[in-house]
């Protein structure tokens, strides 16, 4: 477990933008449960991959179209929490961080972690918002 000093700031980054943090499987399944589209961000402290994924989380919310409700579970800290979103992702494999776009409790899109990495913000936010147009 990372101490929450360290992640308080990552998850600030999302939070600050709307995205409700959860931390039960309870809270999970709630979630992905809902009527409509919802966006569960997997945050994670990975330098390499999570820098951009944030900021491209935030900025595919620019659109006309945008998830119905916005959710992040943190890997490596909200263990629950991310074992339940990670169930509703198979058949990928656990990635973090990573993105899954949901519809009526369904899995429709997934960015995984090779998605990520080494992409730009915007490239990110791009993929996402191409995803919130057939979806939403």
């Amino acid at each position: 477990m990372y101490p929450e000093e360290m992640v308080k700031p990552m998850r600030a980054e999302l939070s600050e933008v709307g995205f409700q943090e959860l931390h039960s499987a309870e809270a999970v399944e709630n979630a992905i449960s809902q009527k409509g589209t919802t966006l569960v961000v997997v945050n994670s402290v990975c330098g390499c991959a999570a820098r951009n994924a944030r900021p491209g989380a935030k900025m595919s919310l620019d659109g006309a179209k945008k998830p119905d409700q916005l959710v992040t579970v943190f890997a490596g800290v909200d263990k629950d929490a991310v074992d339940a979103a990670r169930q509703h992702m198979f058949p990928f494999p656990p990635s973090s961080p990573s993105m899954a776009l949901f519809k009526d409790g369904e899995l429709v899109h997934m960015l995984e972690r090779h998605h990520i990495e080494g992409r730009p913000a915007e490239m990110i936010a791009e993929n996402l918002k191409d995803a919130y147009n057939e979806f939403c």
